[in-house]
């Protein structure tokens, strides 16, 4: 006969860490395997697939804090401790913890209302109160955002109220082009007409055509002209660093005039 294999006691709490890593493990592998499937069909990048990496780490999340519960409570049996009367007492420390642990609670219902209602996910671009950046983590609990100087905040998750998601549509690109009075209007919103024809086939991250809009303003010492593109989100201050490159060779080749402040100096006799 087989004889029964006894593991010390003093083994068990060890035993037991062992076989929750090792669980986490395979489901965590287990989690990103189905999602990562499901991403094949989506576009890197997109809506949905930021959706996918967000749901991702909160499954993952999740499972980690159910996992080390259990893990604890077996651990605690292993010292003699009561977990049926324990779990019994939790309507009263429950209470107690749930006074204690209010924002707690709270923001995990505010990060599974976040991913439920889709205000945002991993990857988006958004402005929280008065900081912007980008979201590079989203748990039960708390939100990271990384601002464009590399500075990070984290928020937690009850106390965001009001959402700006800059990533939801289309960003657009507007550079205003000065022209000096003296330049004849159509010449210059011909060359500007063909300028913008050639930028929708030579810039990156469009998602529409360049325009021309027309006269924009009279200023004091200049006529502004405006040229507008739609673009990817987020995408338009490099797109806008790019036309006015663009712009200043074409005026230039074009021997059209930008003015620029000068002062006029007379001498007394």
């Amino acid at each position: 006969m087989l004889e029964k294999v006894i593991i010390p006691q003093i083994y068990l709490p060890i035993l037991y860490i062992a076989v929750a890593v090792l669980i986490h493990g395979i489901l965590k592998k287990l989690i990103k395997t189905v999602i990562s499937a499901k991403e094949r069909n989506l576009e890197k990048g997109s809506y949905n697939y930021k959706k996918s990496e967000t749901l991702k780490i909160l499954l993952c999340n999740f499972m980690k804090y159910i996992i080390g519960i259990f893990t604890i409570l077996a651990i605690l049996t292993v010292y003699g401790v009561d977990v049926s009367s324990v779990l019994a007492g939790l309507g009263i420390v429950g209470v107690l913890l749930g006074l204690a642990l209010q924002d707690f609670a709270k923001d995990i219902i505010a990060g599974i209302g976040i991913v439920l209602e889709n205000q945002y996910a991993i990857g988006d671009y958004v402005t929280i109160g008065d900081f912007t950046g980008e979201v590079i983590f989203l748990g039960l609990k708390t939100t990271r955002i990384r601002s464009f100087d590399g500075k990070t905040k984290i928020i937690a998750n009850h106390n965001i109220t009001e959402i700006t998601n800059l990533s939801m549509v289309d960003s657009k690109a507007i550079v205003d082009v000065e022209i000096s009075y003296e330049e004849d209007i159509e010449r210059t919103k011909k060359v500007l007409i063909s300028l913008a024809k050639k930028l929708t086939k030579t810039l990156p991250d469009l998602t529409d055509e360049v325009q021309v809009l027309g006269i924009e303003a009279l200023k004091d010492s200049s006529v502004t002209y405006r040229l507008i593109a739609s673009t990817k989100s987020m995408s338009h201050y490099n797109v806008q660093r790019l036309m006015r490159e663009e712009v200043k060779k074409c005026l230039d080749e074009e021997k059209i005039k930008i003015p620029y402040p000068q002062i006029e100096v007379h001498h007394g006799k």
